[in-house]
Parts: structure tokens; C-alpha cells; sequence
């Protein structure tokens, strides 16, 4: 079995089992699903749209303006793993936002580093933890436990690397491994990965689309549809096979990466003050719940990535910008006017964006 979506089959192997069209719930209805406990996140899919024409040009831009700091983030993070591990490595991003990250890295990892890279795709859910079949399928292809790296896109309120690291220890535990736990990602807004090649806020392009970027697969499904054995599940978009940007968008940064390296070569990573970044992260969180009455922290999404997200598949209910005439940021006013989202401006934001999600109990 070698599932790559959309994208060559050297690029990533998606541990997810491909499941027919499901049945979709709207936005609204699975909002009020999800925060009444009645269904997870995890179990239903909200359809997802092409981009419009207008969105599509400031993803191109975004692309051009950002393609030179995400190359060279891929570059120092790919330095950073080559430095961490000995031997072949074997990359296991989290679909989706992971997936790009992954590939690109991997191409990095060969063509600039010289380095043997297998690179998988798998499922890791909020308050369910990673697929462990998916693991136990790496692991049963001869992949050293020790040579396995977790790739992620960036961290919002670093949720997602406290389940990874609580479920790998568990999944340790269980199986006698030595997996590290760890995080790897571009940019560690909360200061909860292991590694990381940057702690700013900035638009990661990637961060604007949904399938077309990430080789046409869904949101990661784990549902009745799933059984004991079987990976997560997905959805394979196949109807938008002639709108797809994956692969385009990876081979973009893939050479934009080995012509920085050629020109520059490889630059020191900047040290990454984590303690800092996890208390930033703290306050605001405080701060914003305290003074937007609200309760549930899963509500709040920080950073330019998350805010995307909320935008694009939740029911928002406020965007808070740093300021509104940054380049990295003009998405979200696009989206915001396109679903009548209250726009606040907060020149004390430590981040560039936030959303925050409408609470379906109100009223």
C-alpha cells in the first residue's frame, strides 16, 4: 500500500485508510455538535469549497512575499533533524498542516544533506491521540524507533504537541520503544515543540488552503467508519484534481531552499527562547478569555495559522488583527468580509492574527 494523494509517490506515504464520500455537516450544525459533546471534531467533515478566484491571488502573493523565510525555516529545520539524528531518518508529519512541512523536508534532507528519508503521513486527534496503527506500521517496515521525527507546520497553543507527547510516552511504555516525543516545527508560537526554526508569527503559505496544498486529502477521520486495525481514516478529494497546488507548491520551496543553500549556504539557527515563547503564550490566553468572557480555551486561536483555520472551517466570532494593512494578514480580511466577521484592531497583540470561535451555547 502506497497512498500518496496527489503527490508522487517519493514524496510521503499517508498512513489513512481512504474512505468514500461522507455525508457532510454544516459548519453551523457541527459547531453545536462538537460544543455540546454530542459528536468530536473528529468524526464529521464540513464541505470544503475551492478557493475564490480573489483568494487564490493573495495565496500567489503570499507565496512570492514568503517564500524566501519558509525556505529558509525548511532549511534550518532540516539542519536541526540532520543534527538530532544519526542514520536514515523517518519523518512522520500530522496531516494535514504537517504534510507540506514534510515533504519539503524531505526533498531538503536528501538533496541538500545527503540524507536517506522515508516520509509519512499519519492522523493525530485532539483528546484521542496519534494513530497507533499508523505507528506500529512504520515501525514494522524496519524503521528505528530512534530515527523517527514528528513534523508539524507551527504551534498555535501547543495542544497538539502535548497529546503527541503524552500519547508516544504511553504508546513507549506500552511497546518498550524509545520514540522521542517531540515536536518539530517552522514556527513554535507557544513554545511547546522540541524544535523549531522560528517563533514569529508570520504567514506560512501553506497555512491559507486546505486539500489543494496538502495532496488533495481531507481532515483526518476517526469515526465508526474506522475499526481496531484500521489507520484514520480521509476523504480523497478527487474532484479537485485540476485546481491542485501540492506538489507545485512544494517543488517551489524545494528549489527556492537548495538556491538559498547554494547562495548563502546554510546559516545558524537562531537560538529559540521556549520559556519565553510558553509565557507569551500564557498571558494571552488569560488575558483573552478574562477580557472576552470566555470559558473553554479550545475557543481561542492564536497565530496567523489557527486563525486561518477558524476561518475557514469553524464558526468565527471575532478576528483581532495586529494591524490590518500587514501583507501576512490579508487573507483573513478576505475571509472576514466574505463571512461578516467582526474585525477588531489590537496594536498590543503579541501575535499578527487571532480568531475567536463562536460558542454554539450562547443564547
Amino acid at each position: 500500500m502506497n497512498f500518496c494523494g496527489s503527490y508522487r509517490p517519493e514524496d510521503v506515504t499517508f498512513l489513512l485508510k481512504c474512505l468514500p464520500p461522507l455525508p457532510f455537516v454544516d459548519v453551523a450544525d457541527k459547531e453545536k455538535l462538537i460544543q455540546s459533546g454530542k459528536r468530536h471534531y473528529s468524526e464529521m467533515l464540513s464541505p470544503e469549497a475551492l478557493p475564490s478566484p480573489r483568494y487564490l491571488e493573495i495565496f500567489r502573493n503570499a507565496c512570492e512575499s514568503n517564500r524566501s523565510q519558509m525556505a529558509r525555516d525548511c532549511l534550518t529545520l532540516a539542519a536541526l533533524i540532520a543534527a538530532r539524528r544519526s542514520g536514515s531518518i523517518t519523518l512522520v508529519s500530522l496531516v494535514r498542516a504537517g504534510t507540506p512541512i514534510g515533504v519539503i523536508l524531505t526533498h531538503l534532507l536528501r538533496q541538500v544533506l545527503g540524507r536517506e528519508v522515508k516520509h509519512y503521513s499519519v492522523s493525530i486527534v485532539r483528546d484521542r491521540g496519534i494513530d497507533e496503527v499508523a505507528l506500529g506500521h512504520i515501525l514494522k517496515q524496519g524503521h528505528a524507533p530512534e530515527s523517527i521525527v514528528f513534523i508539524d507546520g507551527w504551534t498555535g497553543k501547543g495542544v497538539i504537541s502535548r497529546v503527541l507527547t503524552q500519547a508516544i510516552e504511553d504508546f513507549n511504555q506500552r511497546h518498550a520503544c524509545a520514540i522521542d516525543p517531540g515536536l518539530y516545527v517552522l514556527s513554535d508560537l507557544a513554545g511547546a515543540a522540541v524544535c523549531a526554526a522560528s517563533y514569529l508569527d508570520y504567514l506560512i503559505p501553506s497555512s491559507i488552503l486546505n486539500a489543494t496544498v496538502s495532496g488533495l486529502v481531507s481532515r483526518s477521520i476517526l469515526n465508526e467508519s474506522i475499526g481496531p486495525g484500521d489507520f484514520h481514516g480521509c476523504v480523497y478529494y478527487k474532484e479537485f484534481e485540476a485546481h491542485d497546488l501540492s506538489r507545485e507548491f512544494a517543488d517551489s520551496l524545494v528549489a527556492e531552499g537548495i538556491a538559498l543553500e547554494n547562495s548563502e549556504g546554510m546559516s545558524a539557527p537562531e537560538p529559540i527562547d521556549r520559556v519565553h515563547a510558553a509565557a507569551i503564550s500564557t498571558e494571552f490566553l488569560a488575558a483573552a478569555m478574562t477580557r472576552h468572557g470566555i470559558t473553554d480555551v479550545n475557543l481561542v486561536k492564536p497565530g496567523i495559522g489557527e486563525a486561518t483555520r477558524v476561518l475557514l472551517r469553524r464558526v468565527p466570532r471575532l478576528l483581532m488583527l495586529r494591524d490590518p494593512e500587514a501583507p501576512d494578514v490579508a487573507h483573513l480580511k478576505v475571509l472576514a468580509s466574505e463571512k461578516s466577521v467582526p474585525l477588531i484592531v489590537d496594536v498590543g497583540l503579541p501575535y499578527q492574527a487571532v480568531s475567536l470561535i463562536q460558542s454554539a451555547l450562547d443564547g
